[in-house]
């Protein structure tokens, strides 16, 4: 029962509905002795021959009272507890999406999409389930069976209760021992429909690489199995689940044998009459409600105990990257200076950046060049406080970027990364995203500026085209300008390309950086890019190598070097030569 005591604080929340439902349950549980009690009396009054129509019409109406009044108490006491639950799963979904977003990236890469959608889910309902079923199966198993107890003993024979009751401790023990098993294998069924939740997420999301590559096959194959593990895990639960009844009905059906056979003989003995035997025995088979919610009662909480320490577990993972004390709650602007001795990535052995040193003036562009993985997404990563320099510091407009808030900074910084996201929504929503509040014209000149705009207005719906989940109905050089619009819309101090061209064509490319600059006349602007044509303008470039800046420059300063600049901008010149036909 260890969840009741971690969910008290809950408890203690609802404290008015809960103790409303509890009362309403007690008075039930009371009024289901009523039954059997005038059961016994008229058959009492129809042995002793002295049964008249106004006797019984007089119980006959104390039962229509009786069952009329636990209709209503039934109703209420479900709103109560029932919807005190639902608010539970309400409170504990709202944590857990507050605790995603307010998450470090490292979290991320250490947890599965579909694991955190199963937390959200499956796991919410099972504490849903302890919180409303859970309770009711508890107070009403305990007042039942209590009352009933009570009423066996002290109106019609303590001796043969006593008797009808000595098997109840093996019941207790058994279903203790029960409760252990499904715990355990209830938590590993949980992990099991989070592995497969997370694999249901990834194939249909990478569902056209999956069809390029021709792996349908391998694939379905994958899920069965996990979907097979999934099944067999949970028919491991079924199997101790299915162990509570059978051994509560083997209890209750020696209870009654025994009350049955000593019960006869205390009515031949002259210490009962038939009537309060059958009233008895009748007692005892509400007993078996209670017995059997009992066992129902440690299936639900255990089922609850897994998922609510799974949630917490969840929960209690802290971010990496938090506020300082006493943080500059003001948006940052001006220089920027990188000062990085050496970056290593959590759980990693080896430095991805080290010697990285340059500053960049307001209202300039920034360059950045080099091979894949040399560092270049990382240096940018760092600015927005993905991770933090440990090695180092980074400083903007005066202030180390640590001394900023964390959603002050990031307002900052329009950043546009390589995988760039859209949401199932319009085009214009998409665009509006980070500034939901802004005008028709607002957007459409932000699309401009990202070369975008005409595009949307040879669709269907203009802007109100809805383009499906991650932008699946547009091409990749749309999608990469939509991002970009929706970065420009905030006009940010800093604007960041992280390759954010690849996808359009020279012309296209040219275009958008042409009114960029136009633009963004005294912003900030940091571009890298694998085509150097992109960032050819700038201010400043600089070539990462193996994660130190290998050359620095302007384009004109790089190409009167020897080194990698050079060579590539001239490669990339004559591929583009050899294109076109020369």
């Amino acid at each position: 029962m260890k969840v009741f005591i971690d969910l008290m604080w809950f408890f203690k929340q609802e404290k008015k509905a809960y103790i409303t439902g509890v009362l309403l349950l007690l008075i039930v549980a009371f009024l289901q002795l009523v039954p059997p009690k005038v059961i016994g009396l008229v058959v009492d009054h129809i042995e002793q021959g002295s049964l008249t129509m106004k006797i019984l019409g007089t119980y006959l109406l104390l039962l229509v009272g009786a069952a009329l009044m636990m209709y209503i108490l039934r109703y209420y006491w479900r709103i109560m507890i029932f919807g005190s639950a639902v608010k539970l799963s309400m409170q504990l979904r709202n944590r857990l999406f507050h605790h995603f977003t307010s998450m470090s990236q490292s979290f991320y890469q250490r947890r599965r999409t579909g694991d955190l959608m199963a937390h959200a889910t499956n796991d919410i309902q099972a504490i849903q389930q302890t919180a409303g079923v859970g309770v009711l199966t508890f107070v009403d198993s305990l007042s039942t069976g209590g009352f009933v107890i009570l009423a066996m003993a002290f109106t019609i024979s303590w001796k043969l209760t006593l008797i009808s009751l000595i098997p109840m401790p093996f019941m207790a023990i058994l279903t203790s021992w029960y409760g252990t098993l499904l715990h355990r294998r209830f938590h590993l069924a949980q992990e099991a429909f989070s592995s497969l939740n997370d694999k249901t997420q990834e194939s249909i999301t990478g569902i056209k690489v999956i069809k390029t590559f021709g792996q349908e096959k391998e694939d379905i194959e994958d899920f069965r199995k996990q979907s097979n593990d999934v099944v067999d895990k949970n028919i491991s639960v079924a199997r101790v689940d299915s162990l509570f009844d059978p051994t509560i009905s083997i209890i209750v059906g020696i209870s009654f044998f025994l009350s049955l056979t000593f019960g006869a003989r205390y009515v031949i003995n002259g210490e009962l009459t038939i009537g309060q035997l059958v009233s008895f025995t009748t007692y005892l088979g509400l007993l078996i409600w209670p017995m059997l919610a009992f066992g129902w009662l440690f299936n639900i909480v255990e089922r609850g105990r897994a998922s609510y320490d799974r949630v917490i577990s969840l929960l209690n993972e802290k971010a990496d990257i938090v506020d300082e004390e006493a943080a500059l709650n003001v948006t940052p602007s001006g220089d920027i200076q990188y000062e990085i001795q050496q970056f290593t990535y959590p759980n990693e052995a080896e430095p991805i950046l080290h010697d990285i040193h340059f500053e960049l003036k307001r209202g300039q562009t920034l360059g950045i060049v080099g091979k894949t993985g040399a560092g270049k997404t990382t240096l940018l990563k760092l600015l927005i406080r993905e991770y933090d320099v440990t090695d180092g510091q980074i400083i903007f407009g005066g202030q180390h970027i640590t001394r900023y808030k964390i959603d002050k900074l990031r307002e900052a910084v329009g950043y546009v990364p390589q995988d760039h996201f859209l949401f199932s929504a319009t085009i214009g929503e998409n665009i509006s995203f980070a500034k939901s509040l802004c005008e028709k014209e607002e957007i459409q000149e932000a699309a401009k500026i990202a070369n975008i705009h005409d595009d949307i207005t040879q669709f269907t719906d203009g802007y109100d085209t809805v383009v499906g989940e991650r932008g699946v109905s547009l091409s990749g050089g749309q999608k990469q300008r939509i991002s970009i619009a929706r970065a420009l819309l905030l006009n940010p101090e800093v604007l960041i390309l992280d390759d954010s061209l690849s996808a359009v064509d020279a012309k296209t490319e040219e275009a958008i950086l042409t009114s960029l600059k136009e633009n963004r006349e005294g912003k900030t602007t940091i571009i890298t890019s694998h085509r150097l044509s992109a960032i050819q303008h700038a201010d400043l470039i600089i070539v990462i190598d193996n994660g130190q800046i290998a050359q620095s420059g302007t384009h004109d300063t790089l190409m009167d070097q020897e080194g990698w600049y050079k060579e590539m901008y001239l490669r990339q010149q004559l591929e583009d030569l050899v294109e076109h036909g020369g």
